[in-house]
C-alpha cells in the first residue's frame, strides 16, 4: 500500500546503521571515494541524483523522469529520503544544494494520484506523516541545504523548500511560489501550516494559504520567504534558460560554502528595533495580535464562504494550534486533518476538476508541421486585444487589424493597460514592456491584406 511505502522511506531515514562511508586518508582516496558516492546515488535512481565537487558540496537534482514539471510522487519520495541519508552519512559532504534538472520547474506539488490511492482519512493521514517525517529530517540535519529555485515552487515543493536552511530563487516571471492546496479542498499537510508562519509571519502566510495566490520571486525576498535572488541571464552558447540555470548553480554552490565556513548567515532572529521584525512579533508571537489575526482572518473567510467550504477553516485551526500549543501539536492535527479534507465532497470534486482541467491543457494533435512566427488577430475590441496580449508571450510576431480606427486606438489602449499592470506586480520588467511592442503590428483595413502586411 501506498502509505507502507512512505512509512519505508521514513524509516530508512532513521536507520543508522545504514551504507555508511569512511574518512578518506589522501587526496586520491577522497576524490574516488567522492566519485563512487556519487555514482552510488545515480544507479538505480530514476528521479533523483546527486554529484559531489571538490569543496564537499553535494548537488541533488530533482529530474521526475517522463514529465515535464517535478511531481512528488512515492517513488521520488523514496530515491529522496536515500539520497538524503547517504548525503547525511558521508563526513565528506558539508553541506547541500537543492535544484532542479528542469530549469522551468522546481516542484510544482505532490502528486495527486497519491490521494487518490488512499482508500480512507486514516491512510491519507499516514501519507502527511510521511511526508513531515521526511522533511523533519531535511531540517534537522546537521549539515545546511540550501534549496536554490527556479520555475514553479508550489505546494509541496513550497513545502521542502521551507524545510531547507537556506533559499535562492530566480528574479523573473516564470518563477511562483505557492501553496495552493486550499484550491483543491485541502491543507499544506507536510509541514507547511507550521513552517510557513513562523518563517514570513501570520498575515503574509494565512493570505497565502487561504488564498493559494502566486507570490513571485521579488515579493518573496520582501516577505522572507526567500533569502537571495538571482538575476536572469540572456542568451550566450547556450540558451537563456540554461545560461540562468547554470547561473544559480554557481550561486548556490557558493552561498553553501559561506554557510560552511561561516561568511554567509540565515539568522532567523527578530529585533524591536526593525518596523518589520516589530510586526512579526505583535501579530504572531503576541497573544493578543494573533488572537486578533486569526479571529479577523477567519471572519473574512466566513463571509466569503459562507461556512460552506472547510478547507480555510481548517487551515486557520491547524496553524492556531501550532502557534499556541507548539509545533509538535501542530504536525500531528495538521496530518489528521488533511486525511479528514480528503474524504469531503468538495476536495473530490475540486481534485475531479483539476484532472478535467489538465486533460484539456493535453495537445492531442503532436508538434505542428512548421515552426509559427506569426500570428493575426482579427478584431480589436476585448476579447480581440486579450489575444493578442497572450499571443505576444509566445509568438515574435503578431498583427491586430480591424475595420476601425478607433477600434483599434481601444484595443492599443487596454494591450498598454495590462503590460502596466504586469509592471506594477513585477511579473515583467519595465524594459521588457517597452520591448514587447515591437513585435505587434496594429493594423487598419486600409493596409491590405494580412498575407502583405505580414511580409
Amino acid at each position: 500500500m501506498l502509505s507502507s511505502t512512505l512509512r519505508g522511506a521514513v524509516r530508512r531515514l532513521y536507520t543508522i546503521g545504514g551504507r555508511q562511508f569512511q574518512p578518506a586518508t589522501n587526496t586520491g582516496q577522497y576524490l574516488r571515494h567522492q566519485t563512487t558516492a556519487a555514482a552510488a546515488s545515480a544507479k538505480g535512481n530514476e528521479h533523483i541524483t546527486y554529484t559531489v565537487n571538490k569543496d564537499g558540496i553535494a548537488i541533488v537534482k530533482v529530474d521526475t523522469a517522463g514529465s515535464k514539471v517535478n511531481v512528488l510522487n512515492e517513488k521520488l519520495t523514496r530515491e529522496f529520503a536515500d539520497v538524503m541519508q547517504e548525503i547525511t552519512h558521508n563526513p565528506d559532504v558539508k553541506c547541500s544544494v537543492l535544484m532542479s534538472a528542469k530549469p522551468g520547474c522546481w516542484i510544482a506539488g505532490a502528486d495527486i494520484n497519491m490521494l487518490k490511492a488512499g482508500e480512507n482519512a486514516a491512510q491519507v493521514t499516514e501519507i502527511a506523516k510521511g511526508g513531515q517525517q521526511v522533511y523533519q529530517f531535511l531540517e534537522d540535519s546537521p549539515k545546511p541545504v540550501v534549496a536554490a529555485i527556479m520555475g514553479t515552487c508550489m505546494g509541496g515543493g513550497l513545502e521542502l523548500a521551507l524545510s531547507c536552511h537556506y533559499r535562492i530563487a530566480v528574479n523573473d516571471g516564470k518563477t511562483v511560489l505557492s501553496a495552493p492546496e486550499v484550491m483543491l479542498g485541502l491543507l499544506p499537510g507536510a509541514g507547511g501550516t507550521q513552517r510557513l508562519p513562523r518563517l514570513v509571519g501570520l498575515p503574509d502566510s494565512l493570505d497565502m494559504m487561504l488564498t493559494g495566490k502566486n507570490i513571485r520571486a521579488q515579493k518573496a525576498k520582501k516577505m522572507g520567504l526567500v533569502d537571495m535572488l538571482v538575476q536572469p541571464l540572456g542568451p550566450g552558447l547556450l540558451p537563456p534558460s540554461e545560461n540562468t540555470h547554470q547561473q544559480l548553480e554557481k550561486v548556490a554552490v557558493e552561498a553553501a560554502k559561506g554557510l560552511v565556513d561561516g561568511s554567509l548567515k540565515a539568522s532567523r532572529s527578530r529585533s524591536w528595533t526593525n518596523i518589520k521584525d516589530i510586526m512579526y512579533k505583535v501579530t504572531t508571537e503576541n497573544n493578543y495580535g494573533r488572537d486578533y489575526v486569526l479571529k479577523k482572518a477567519k471572519e473574512t473567510v466566513l463571509k466569503k464562504t459562507g461556512g460552506l467550504y472547510p478547507a480555510p477553516l481548517t487551515i486557520i485551526e491547524c496553524v492556531r494550534e501550532g502557534l499556541e500549543k507548539g509545533r509538535g501539536k501542530g504536525f500531528v492535527k495538521e496530518a489528521e486533518e488533511f486525511g479528514h479534507l480528503s474524504q469531503t465532497g468538495e476536495a473530490k470534486a475540486l481534485m475531479g476538476l483539476f484532472f478535467g482541467q489538465t486533460e484539456c491543457k493535453k495537445n492531442k494533435f503532436g508538434n505542428p508541421a512548421r515552426p509559427i512566427n506569426s500570428v493575426a488577430v482579427l478584431g480589436a475590441g476585448l476579447m480581440g486585444a486579450g489575444v493578442v496580449q497572450v499571443s505576444l508571450q509566445k509568438f515574435p510576431h503578431v498583427i491586430m487589424k480591424d475595420n476601425v480606427i478607433e477600434g483599434l486606438a481601444r484595443g492599443t489602449q487596454q494591450i498598454y493597460k495590462g503590460l502596466n499592470s504586469k509592471v506594477k506586480r513585477r511579473t515583467i520588467s519595465s524594459c521588457r514592456r517597452e520591448w514587447v511592442p515591437r513585435n505587434w503590428i496594429p493594423c487598419p483595413n486600409s493596409l491590405g491584406s494580412l498575407w502583405e502586411v505580414s511580409r
